[in-house]
């Protein structure tokens, strides 16, 4: 009771804080300490270090007190209503996930358009009525219950799925019955960063695993020492086997996935998100009990690629010759073949040779290697035999992106999605002997893609690397200088960004604006070069790239910096801060999304260490020199003025803290000059995203959007085709 009254009495005084303001915008008066960190001889404050600590009486106050004045804001645009009634429009449309066949049966996800988690079901065959096997939807009032996980038994009899609540990185595991829909007793927790993989009998499966955390810090520990165990089903979580862990590398992390014969346990070892990975493997056998047996009878773990000198993704096995996709030597990506009586470097095959596309995925279905291209950005696909002959083109549906290719290695028939800006996700059946595509599932939305364009633009970045850039908008639309555009971007952990539909986009262009999507260095979109090319001391070519498709965008008269707004989440949360402080002149809005951005501590919080592969750390002198360059939080100057600012943030988010978004709010809100508003949207029981309700995801793109609508001036929104 004395913590609910001080808490009152907290935020009762930080609203007569806000109340008191005179001038601009008044915003919640954050207390500043004195706090002072040395970093290699440089003194850097950080005044608000007590947001770190999301849960203290005072934290809470501020976060009250600044929902309160963003949320009151938001409540005077006209136009979030409207806004809010037409994107859930768009959002209520059947979407289907990519199906695949286990034990006979078929599997699939399914939302029927505003559910708030998809659900997924069984077939008897492709004809069959979906048959329900589990709908996190009833497993909470408010849909902050997500499926994050799942895998099926070889024989179809149970799913080993994984839940998270409100968000949260961790992960409760369970095991169903397929037949019934029954739970059996297993339950796994303090699983984190895991799949499942079933051994052949069906008996158990391995997964990876921290030690369990402290209560009160469950949500910003740092999470060091994960461990592969084996499950074996009808037994406690405290019986499961070890089956691997390095307790003299704390940053290791595995992924153990039994071949598709059931002989090996294939263990690729991670160090935090660098694409560079060592591969282990132990011989498990196929035979009925080999997933415990194997190892409680000395089976060894061997280290056959035992280097971070690459990347090393397991593709499959023919026998003992495992197929991986690799970049070694090769940034756009080959396929090799390594035979383990003979793994020396000189005996290894080159089954797909690097090519000028880049080699994103590859995938096993009826004897043949199904290879997935980006070219441009754009997905593309081939056929090859096993030995690396090639067969013929795989035919998609046009340009966009193509994702799924499930499938073993004797089927026949494969799955996938394809989806554009202006057209969600069609799922496709593809017969591998006939080559031929058929419609399986496509959803049916309430408006019309004929009356949309796509293009591609390529731009020169302000060191003449020349950039890809994708434009959306209304057929039609005049190059006046005077659209209201909305650019995205990420840039960053080998990620890329290649054409995909969003039903809040397609209200933007609804709204007469424009989307652009620029492929900027740090991603994947043209390999491991590209990659390298925006990471660490390279990082500032990220911005830049970013600032080059704004200006872009400007000098070719599609709009101009009062009408544009910029736009990003996580590592794009990052780009939107460090180029809205680089160039506030440049732009009319910024939407910095669950960013990080205090680069000097980032790595200090739950898996924040891992990401200094891409970003380096503080820790060290060098990498300190760039981060301090251009982190967001450390580059606010009082006296500026900045652009209309939301920035949005989720107090269960335990990826990246909200800290980040805490402290830059309370910088940049004290240090603007002009009167543009500069608001936090804090969500509750929520997370990084992955996983979010339906429900909550409408509730802030309408508030995003109907922001952008009040500081672009986008008066009389009517979502006229």
């Amino acid at each position: 009771m004395l913590m609910k009254f001080i808490l009152l009495a907290a935020v009762l005084s930080l609203l007569a804080q806000v109340e008191a303001g005179t001038a601009g915008f008044d915003y919640p008066k954050a207390r500043k300490s004195d706090q002072m960190d040395d970093y290699h001889g440089t003194k850097v404050a950080d005044p608000y270090r007590w947001l770190e600590n999301p849960d203290s009486p005072e934290s809470r106050a501020w976060i009250e007190a600044e929902n309160k004045i963003t949320f009151d804001y938001l409540k005077t645009i006209p136009e979030r209503d409207k806004i809010k009634r037409r994107l859930t429009e768009l959002w209520n449309y059947e979407r289907y996930g990519v199906p695949f066949k286990e034990g006979g049966h078929y599997f699939i996800t399914r939302n029927d358009g505003l559910q708030n988690q998809s659900v997924l079901y069984t077939m008897a065959s492709l004809n069959a009525e979906p048959k329900l096997l589990l709908d996190p939807n009833q497993l909470s009032t408010d849909g902050t219950v997500a499926l994050k996980g799942y895998a099926i038994s070889e024989d179809g009899e149970h799913i080993a799925y994984g839940l998270s609540s409100a968000g949260s990185d961790w992960e409760e595991w369970r095991v169903r019955k397929v037949a019934n829909g029954e739970d059996t007793d297993d339950v796994l927790k303090w699983v984190k960063f895991s799949g499942a993989s079933w051994t052949k009998d069906g008996k158990g499966f391995f997964y990876s695993r921290y030690d369990e955390p402290k209560e009160n810090e469950k949500l910003q520990s740092v999470n060091y020492f994960q461990k592969l165990f084996y499950h074996r089903l009808g037994t406690p979580q405290t019986e499961d086997v070890l089956v691997y862990h390095r307790p003299d590398q704390k940053e290791w992390g595995f992924d153990g996935e039994v071949t598709e014969d059931g002989k090996y346990l294939v263990i690729t070892v991670r160090q935090g998100t660098d694409v560079k990975n060592r591969v282990f493997y132990k011989e498990i056998g196929a035979s009925p009990r080999a997933g415990d047996l194997a190892y409680k009878s000395g089976s060894p773990v061997v280290e056959l690629l035992n280097e971070f000198d690459a990347s090393y993704n397991f593709v499959g096995n023919e026998g003992a010759t495992f197929w991986f996709l690799s970049d070694l030597k090769a940034p756009r990506g080959k396929l090799i073949a390594i035979d383990l009586a003979k793994p020396e470097r000189e005996n290894w095959k080159t089954l797909i040779p690097e090519s000028k596309d880049t080699l994103e995925a590859v995938r096993v279905v009826n004897h043949q290697l199904i290879a997935l291209y980006l070219q441009d950005a754009k997905s593309a696909a081939k056929i090859f035999e096993t030995d690396g002959r090639p067969i013929r083109d795989f035919a998609l549906p046009g340009i966009g992106s193509a994702i799924g290719f499930t499938g073993k290695e004797k089927d026949t028939e494969t799955f996938f999605a394809f989806t554009s800006f202006t057209a969600p996700a069609t799922i496709y059946r593809y017969d591998m002997k006939t080559g031929e595509s058929t419609v399986f599932r496509k959803p049916k939305v309430s408006f019309d893609p004929a009356k949309y364009e796509t293009r591609q633009v390529f731009y020169k970045s302000k060191d003449g690397t020349k950039v890809p850039m994708f434009i959306v908008h209304r057929k039609g639309m005049e190059m006046n200088g005077n659209n209201p555009t909305l650019l995205y971007g990420y840039g960053g952990f080998n990620i890329s960004l290649t054409p995909s539909f969003s039903a809040s986009t397609m209200l933007w262009l609804e709204m007469g604006g424009v989307y652009a999507q620029p492929n900027m260095r740090g991603g994947g979109e043209y390999g491991e070069e590209w990659h390298q090319a925006g990471t660490k001391s390279h990082k500032q070519n990220v911005f830049d790239d970013f600032i080059a498709a704004a200006e872009w965008l400007i000098s070719n008269k599609v709009t101009k910096p009062e009408k544009l707004a910029i736009s990003g989440g996580s590592n794009g949360g990052l780009l939107v801060g460090a180029c809205l402080t680089q160039r506030p002149d440049l732009f009319g809005a910024a939407l910095p999304a669950v960013g990080v951005i205090d680069m000097l501590r980032f790595h200090k919080f739950t898996i924040g260490w891992a990401w200094t592969s891409d970003y380096g750390s503080a820790d060290n002198a060098e990498d300190f020199k760039a981060l301090y360059k251009y982190s967001p939080l450390h580059n606010i100057r009082p006296g500026t003025e900045y652009p209309a600012t939301l920035i949005t943030t989720a107090d269960h988010d335990d990826r990246v803290v909200p800290a980040h978004s805490f402290k830059f709010a309370a910088t940049i809100q004290a240090a603007q000059a002009g009167p543009k508003p500069v608001l936090i949207r804090i969500e509750t029981k929520a997370g990084h995203g992955a996983g979010k309700p339906t429900s909550k995801i409408i509730e802030e793109a309408a508030d995003r959007y109907a922001f952008l609508a009040k500081n672009l001036h986008m008066e009389n929104v009517n979502f006229a085709e």
